[in-house]
């Protein structure tokens, strides 16, 4: 029995976990979760959970390797500290660890911080990027709200390094504050209110200012071999509020064929993209299962559970997804195992 474990995840690895414990080959797996907090989510589909310690790159690295070496890991699945892991892939392969984690630290490092992605593949001409500028005053938030508007678009901000929907930030001046207060949460921000939160210090970490896109959202999840060999890319549109689209998109499917040839990403990525105008532009790429890829799992294509079949050497053919499924989910409640 092959030992998987997942460090500090999304709830949504939830999902995935029961994805490779419940494999078409009827292989059979013990899984392993580990999260700060015990009563987390992911961890309830975990045959083994643990709390992990809160702790720096190095020492989560040296955490992980023990952690490796006392319960015989097989496959490891890190989200938490990936750049540290990868660098120090030779050590969890010195102990019969596999580490679903791209080898390539310049590549890595990039796709973790999207600035340095968007100069990087600029000049590959592969898909559009979004007019952008990355800023770390206020100051130079304000220069670069004023070029962005000037050229015509609608502006929106985010951290270069956050993850979702984290951070990101709406920029208007045409709404009633006053509706807002009282209506739902937004995302919006009046210029004088993103300045007046910014001045708050002298510099923040990078933040990008870029044109809004008002387009379909797409991402393309893509499987590949550990060299990089797609597996399979299927575009999910986010629909109408929690609704999702599998969709056959060939601009889409040619994007993530020329992202596989030119990077050679390996087992589980993801593709964001949404279009302006008529035209895909990139958002980021993520490299590791995104949070929806539960839902692309519907194409017929198990995800999760390929890339470890992957990584543990076994043949994996070139797959063929099923699409036009249009999904949704509620909430269901659970009784929780807090162990003992």
């Amino acid at each position: 029995m092959k030992k998987v474990w997942f460090n500090r995840w999304f709830s949504v690895a939830y999902h995935y976990m029961n994805s490779i414990r419940n494999n078409e080959d009827g292989v059979q797996f013990k899984m392993y979760g580990t999260h700060p907090d015990r009563s987390h989510m992911a961890l309830q589909a975990a045959d083994f959970a643990d709390t992990e310690p809160v702790l720096g790159d190095d020492d989560y690295v040296e955490f992980a390797l023990n952690f490796c070496k006392k319960h015989g890991i097989d496959v490891f699945i890190p989200r938490l500290h990936m750049y540290a892991i990868a660098k120090h892939i030779d050590a969890f392969e010195s102990v019969g660890t596999k580490v679903t984690v791209c080898r390539d630290l310049e590549l890595l490092e990039n796709l973790l911080e999207k600035q340095k992605f968007y100069e990087a593949i600029r000049e590959k001409n592969i898909l559009a990027i979004p007019d952008y500028h990355v800023v770390n005053t206020a100051d130079e938030f304000i220069s670069a709200y004023e070029v962005t508007s000037g050229a015509g678009h609608q502006v929106c901000m985010k951290p270069t390094n956050a993850e979702g929907g984290m951070g990101f930030r709406i920029i208007s001046n045409k709404r009633d504050t006053l509706s807002d207060l009282f209506g739902t949460v937004t995302p919006y921000l009046s210029t004088d209110q993103a300045y007046q939160i910014l001045s708050s210090v002298d510099r923040f970490d990078d933040l990008m200012v870029m044109e809004l896109l008002n387009g379909y959202e797409y991402s393309i999840d893509c499987l590949a071999t550990a060299s990089g060999e797609l597996l399979a890319a299927v575009p999910r549109r986010k629909a109408d509020g929690r609704l999702r689209l599998l969709e056959e998109v060939p601009e889409l499917i040619e994007i993530a064929n020329q992202v596989a040839a030119t990077y050679r990403i390996p087992f589980n990525y993801n593709i964001q993209v949404k279009y302006n105008e008529g035209v895909p532009k990139l958002l980021e790429i993520n490299p590791r299962m995104s949070g929806g890829l539960h839902v692309t799992c519907l194409s017929g294509i198990n995800f999760p559970y390929l890339a470890v079949k992957s990584i543990l050497g076994r043949h994996v053919d070139v797959q063929k997804p099923n699409y036009g499924i249009l999904a949704s989910h509620i909430e269901k409640y659970i009784i929780m195992d807090l162990g003992e």
